[in-house]
């Protein structure tokens, strides 16, 4: 089956009751590799408090640049009027940070997200990033260096996959998401900082005439096609509740991947598939690339700032 290592990794701990109810029993049930806490979210202290409580040791930092749902917004920790919109929240949306923050008030805010999971007392295993906010990908303007330094600083592991999926619709700006990606690679590695190979998702929303079952019927015939290497698959899981239900269009697609999360057909389908469950602390041991050669790559590309 060739060399095929997953990383479940649940976003949004620390977003809601109903996510961290998911997200918890998730982890305790080692059915997923990772999740990661959002500092700036209001369930944040209780998810930390758990993390810290249990011990758990496969949690990162899902760091939080925008507040994207109605009823359930939030500000940043660092209160910087650039990284904010006219109600004080943060940007509903990754291209509005591209277009208004400031850099400086962006690694500001980076630095008060690691600062608050270390004060939670929570030993975080790796970086990533809530709704690609710092990424470029839709003006191409990105904030990708600042954070790989602050990985670096810490030595952790960072979700910024070495291939592009640019089929999969997120990515606006594509030749300029061309142009940064090696830049950006070479940089990590130059830095030490470990990088999954490929990065995958699905859609938030279900499409029209979607069940459950055609759901989970989807995604398990992904699992048999994933490319060889170190993938990351990212998921929202989120039990059922009325207030999720009331929150956002999403809830029932959040229910769904809890769902399939605990279902056996699809634990089996792993296991059938060849695939390996893998998490981000191995990855940065073992698949970080040598520093010299990475270097030298590096000074060998066109920079543009």
């Amino acid at each position: 089956m060739g060399d095929r290592r997953l990383i479940l990794n649940c976003d949004d701990f620390g977003q809601c009751e109903a996510a961290n109810r998911a997200i918890m029993h998730l982890l305790e049930e080692g059915k997923v590799s990772s999740a990661t806490l959002m500092p700036p979210a209001p369930g944040f202290r209780e998810a930390a408090e758990w993390c810290r409580k249990k011990g758990v040791t496969n949690v990162g930092l899902h760091l939080t640049l925008t507040s994207e749902i109605d009823g359930l917004r939030w500000s940043g920790l660092t209160g910087h009027p650039s990284l904010h919109d006219e109600t004080g929240h943060l940007h509903r949306t990754a291209g509005d940070v591209e277009l208004h923050a400031d850099a400086k008030a962006v690694r500001l805010e980076i630095e008060a997200q690691f600062r608050a999971v270390r004060e939670a007392g929570v030993d975080i295993s790796h970086v990533d990033n809530h709704m690609g906010s710092l990424y470029g990908l839709a003006t191409g303007r990105h904030f990708v260096p600042t954070v790989l330094w602050q990985c670096a600083k810490r030595r952790l592991p960072f979700r910024l996959p070495r291939n592009l999926n640019l089929e999969s619709g997120w990515i606006k700006a594509v030749e300029e998401a061309r142009r940064n990606q090696a830049k950006v690679t070479a940089l990590a590695d130059a830095l030490g900082v470990g990088l999954p190979d490929w990065v995958l998702s699905h859609s938030y929303l279900p499409e029209e005439g979607e069940t459950y079952g055609s759901f989970m019927e989807s995604v398990i015939r992904g699992l048999y096609g994933l490319p060889d290497g170190v993938v990351e698959i990212f998921v929202h899981p989120a039990d059922d509740d009325g207030f999720m239900r009331r929150l956002t269009p999403h809830w029932e697609k959040r229910v769904w991947e809890y769902r399939l999360l605990l279902d056996g057909d699809f634990h089996y389908a792993l296991r059938d598939a060849g695939i390996v469950l893998y998490d981000y602390r191995r990855l940065q041991t073992e698949r970080r690339m040598p520093r010299l050669r990475a270097a030298a790559t590096l000074f060998r590309l066109p920079w543009r700032p």
